[in-house]
Formats: structure tokens, sequence, C-alpha cells
């Protein structure tokens, strides 16, 4: 489970150190485009079984094709140095628009890579509709 948020420096060769809380579950990982402008790293499982779901999407719909390009196309599986950095390929970091500083965020399934001005603008964002954002959730089971 992967939860909370940390700031970490991407060096000028693309690398960027992962948590050390994080990588004991990321033995074998995959990074691909996500949401919001942001990049997904999953675990080798959690990519599987996304990945797998993502095939299975219809492909007489233009939404799903361009969807699974982005998600399978757009990824890439990693390896970790000795000092537990990832090097994040330049067509991912420019896709997420990630600069020197990046967050690391948590997502119980998987972690977001996001450039640390765009994190912090997301954040205050949401933060101002948090109340009706939890209310169009509905009743979550606790």
């Amino acid at each position: 489970m992967f939860i909370g948020q940390y700031s970490h420096n991407l060096d000028e060769k693309g690398r960027v150190a992962v948590p050390a809380k994080f990588r004991t579950q990321l033995k074998s990982a995959v990074v691909t485009k996500g949401l919001d402008n942001c990049l997904f790293l999953y675990p080798q499982k959690e990519w599987d079984k996304m990945a797998k779901e993502i095939s299975e999407l219809p492909i007489d719909k233009s939404g799903n094709r361009a969807f699974s390009r982005a998600m399978l196309a757009g990824a890439m599986e990693l390896e970790f140095d000795k000092q537990g950095r990832i090097i994040l390929p330049e067509y991912l970091r420019t896709f997420a628009g990630l600069a020197k500083n990046v967050i690391i965020a948590g997502l119980y399934n998987r972690l977001e890579i996001w450039d640390e001005k765009k994190w912090n603008a997301y954040q205050a964002d949401s933060e101002k509709n948090y109340n009706q954002i939890a209310e169009a959730l509905g009743d979550i089971k606790k």
C-alpha cells in the first residue's frame, strides 16, 4: 500500500529517487502517462491487472483506442539503481512537464509523479472543492 507524499529532485539525467518505504513494494515496476499531466508508477502485479483491463476495452470506440495507446504504448519498465533511483524516459518527463522538483504521491496501489508546481496548484484547486468532491462520491463503505 502506498500513501503519503514526498518531495524529491530530478537530476539532469532524468533520475529520481523513490522513497525507501516504497521501494520494497516495487521490485519490478512500470511507469506510464497518467491523468492530469502526471505519471503513474505501478508495481508489476498492479500494472499487469491494469494492462489486462485496458487491453480488453472494445477497440471500436476511438476513446478506448486513444486511452489504450496512451497508457500501453506510453509505458516503460523500470529498474532501480543502487541508490534507489529510477530513470524517467524523456518523453514521459516532457509529457508530465517535470522540472527539477517533483512530488511522489502514494495512492494505495500506485504512485503518481508530479512536477511540484503543478502538484501544488492541483492540490490548492482540489482543496477548495473538497466538500463537494466528497459529497459527489456518495457513501464510501467504512
